[in-house]
Parts: structure tokens; sequence; C-alpha cells
């Protein structure tokens, strides 16, 4: 049995539509005859991604209670059981409630690949583990809930899902994110255009590196020596005098 494939898509900030855009593939996949199920989507209110979930197939979430409380979680055996050839499972780097098979959604998602299935999936560069301090930095917040990079890297698809801070900022001011009561203090804070814009360049590097990682790979495979230009160089030159150190 051959192990299924990751596709990722990611995004600099909450609310650029990621979750849209992966339930948007769902529905291709599922129009063309692909067996798809949801295991897990977080709408977090918004009307336009619950929309999405209409038309698909929703796997029921395992109840866990814990200090007296209940809480939901994907049921990662009910999905191995329905076995279909598609999941989707919304924020890779979700830390599951304690009690829970596995300690981070990701995990989840691997055993899922493991069982040869393909999975649909969402993240924010901020949960990266290589530019958690870099956000942190930048937005003065720490992101508690982290994926290690090298699960993102391993994606066979990593699609960025990309909107300018302003329009970003004009989809909150319009309610399409948060919450009416929430949305000044996010404006004044987290989503100041200053650290949007950091965050959609960490997001543009970041996916850049992957995308030069997987070109590298491609020459390699392919026996490809020559140079192709398809980024910047810095050519320096030098006289060759003393001055030259």
């Amino acid at each position: 049995m051959s192990r299924g494939e990751l596709r990722i898509y990611l995004g600099a900030a909450p609310g650029v539509g990621k979750t849209y855009a992966m339930l948007e593939e769902a529905h291709r996949r599922a129009e063309r005859g692909t067996d798809v199920v949801i295991g897990l989507v977080e709408t977090h209110g918004r009307k336009q991604t619950a929309g999405m979930i209409g038309g698909l197939e929703q796997v029921p979430r395992r109840t866990v209670d814990y200090r007296g409380a209940e809480f939901t979680e994907m049921d990662v055996d009910a999905v191995l059981a329905r076995r279909p050839e598609v999941a989707v499972v919304d924020e890779l780097a979700h830390t599951n409630v304690p009690g829970s098979r596995n300690g981070k959604r990701w995990q989840d998602v691997q055993e899922l690949l493991d069982a040869g299935i393909d999975v649909l999936s969402t993240v924010n560069v901020q949960h990266l583990e290589s530019v958690n301090d870099v956000v942190a930095q930048i937005t003065g917040t720490v992101q508690r809930e982290t994926v290690p990079d090298e699960i993102v890297r391993a994606a066979e698809q990593v699609e960025l899902v990309d909107m300018t801070p302003e329009a970003l900022r004009r989809r909150m001011a319009h309610g399409n994110i948060y919450r009416p009561d929430k949305i000044d203090a996010a404006l004044g804070n987290y989503f100041r255009v200053g650290n949007l814009t950091a965050l959609r360049e960490l997001a543009l590097l970041w996916l850049a590196d992957k995308v030069d990682e997987q070109l590298g790979r491609y020459r390699d495979q392919q026996g490809i020596a020559e140079t192709w230009e398809a980024r910047e160089r810095v050519v320096v030159a030098l006289t060759g005098g003393p001055e030259g150190e």
C-alpha cells in the first residue's frame, strides 16, 4: 500500500482563505468522482466557510472530557475505518485535548497518510517552528501551537493562499473573520499593516525556499548541470589588486 499524499494550504495570517480554498479543492475532487470526507473543519463562525461544507460527507467528531468540560477532536479511528481516498483535516498545527490518541493534529494526519489516505490541510506561517520566534518579535504574540517544518516541507504540494494586508484588514472590518466585538482590537494589534506585511513576507520567503529545494531535487534527478536563472544572483567583480581584499 502506497503512502497518501499531503497537500497544505499555507497562509500568512488567519482569514486569508486557506480553509475555503481547501474546501474548494475537496469539492473539485468529489465532483470528479473521488471519495472525499471531512475529518475535521473549523469554520470559526464564518458563514462563507460553513457554506462550503455542504455536500461533503463529514465523519462525526470524537468527544473528549477534560477537566469537567467536553471538547471535540477528529475521530482518527473513524476516519481510518471509513478509508476514504481523501480526508480534509483543518489546522495542522492544532494541539489536541489531553486524552486524545495523539498530542498534535499533524500526528493524526501522519496516521492517515500511513494508511494510504490523501490529506488536504491548512497552516499559517506563524505556526511553523522555524519562524516562531521571529513571529513573536514582530507581533508580540507567542504562538503556542506549532508544527515541525519538516512535516510541511515533506508535503507533496504546498499552495500559498495570499492576500494583501489592506484586503485582509477590509475583510476583517466587514466582519468576515472575527466576531464584531473582537474586530477593533484585532485591527489595532495583530492585524496591523506592518505585522501583516512582515508575516506575508515570511510566508513568501519560506515557500520560495521550499520551491528552490524542490527545483534542486528535480535538477539532480534529471541530471541537469547547467545553470537555470530562476532566481536573483549577485555577481561581484574584483580588479585583483591589493584593494580587492
